[in-house]
């Protein structure tokens, strides 16, 4: 039997008013409260023809600068989010792939993480914390990062570490180049140091 219609559209506004009340809930994660979007779900933009710009500042080292308007692309429920005219500030860590296919055009992607610093009220127009919490909470989030990239790197090291390390006899056997080495590079050091000195002394009596 097909369900009417009358009660699908109340299922699907009952959903559309959950949705809103959650949103503003009181939640718990990791051990801090928060309200707003659940964690693990997600939102989905288009943007509109942007403005990018790029100045360089050292070799390896842009400053840049975005601008755009972006849209949902589908609808928030009624009555969820926070209201018209609140602003955010994010701090974005990300890698941005380019490829060059024309002496003008360029594919790019960006993937990475943003953290929320603060955000303003629209009904003060106060932001929800001071310029030094501000940058405190982005010093928090750079160490954060920092610390996940070193443990990467610790990790990848030791298993090249493993992978690399020779059996003991081969150990023994580059120890023994290696110190041969060593003694007759300061061989040669010396000849050469000797070599210097007389030439001084022949010129200096000259």
């Amino acid at each position: 039997m097909a369900p009417q219609r009358g009660s699908t559209k109340r299922s699907i506004n009952e959903t559309k008013r959950d949705l809103a009340v959650s949103y503003d809930d009181f939640k718990e994660h990791e051990g801090q409260r928060y309200t707003g979007m659940t964690i693990g779900r997600s939102h989905k933009w288009y943007y509109d023809q942007g403005e990018w710009k790029e100045k360089k500042i050292t070799p390896d080292l842009w400053q840049i600068g975005y601008a755009v308007t972006k849209r949902r692309a589908g609808r928030a429920p009624e009555g969820s989010g926070v209201p018209v005219g609140t602003e955010y500030h994010w701090y974005i860590l990300a890698h941005q792939n380019t490829a060059k296919h024309t002496a003008n055009d360029y594919t790019t992607s960006l993937t990475g993480l943003k953290f929320k610093i603060a955000h303003k009220r629209a009904d003060t127009g106060k932001w929800s914390a001071t310029p030094r919490t501000q940058r405190k909470r982005m010093i928090m989030f750079l160490r954060t990062v920092l610390a996940d990239l070193e443990k990467q790197s610790g990790r990848e090291g030791a298993v090249i570490a493993a992978r690399d390390t020779p059996a003991a006899g081969q150990r023994t056997s580059r120890m023994s180049r290696g110190i041969t080495k060593r003694a007759k590079g300061r061989q040669r050091r010396a000849s050469a140091h000797r070599s210097v000195r007389a030439v001084t002394r022949v010129r200096v009596r000259e």
